[in-house]
């Protein structure tokens, strides 16, 4: 289960994206801290990216790429709320 602070990280970028593209908002995340940085390397591993973070940074990584993970993000978040509900 996701910690409150993590599920609220998800709402946020979802909202973020609203008005930001995803490498912006995973831009603003960073300069923040909201998401670990054990979360962000869970997530580029399970999308099959984490070669580009381990060569070149997180800075290098694709907008798309960048908003994937944040939808994935998302989905964990919603999945983790949902099982609160039950």
């Amino acid at each position: 289960m996701l910690p409150a602070a993590e599920a609220f990280f998800f709402c946020h970028c979802f909202i973020l994206l609203v008005y930001a593209t995803a490498k912006e908002a995973m831009t603003m995340a960073r300069r923040r801290g909201i998401m670990s940085d054990e979360l962000k390397v869970e997530l580029a591993k399970e999308l099959g990216f984490y070669d580009t973070v381990q060569q070149e940074g997180w800075k290098y990584i694709r907008a798309v790429d960048a908003g994937n993970m944040v939808k994935r993000a998302i989905e964990i978040a919603e999945e983790a709320m949902a099982k609160q509900n039950r």
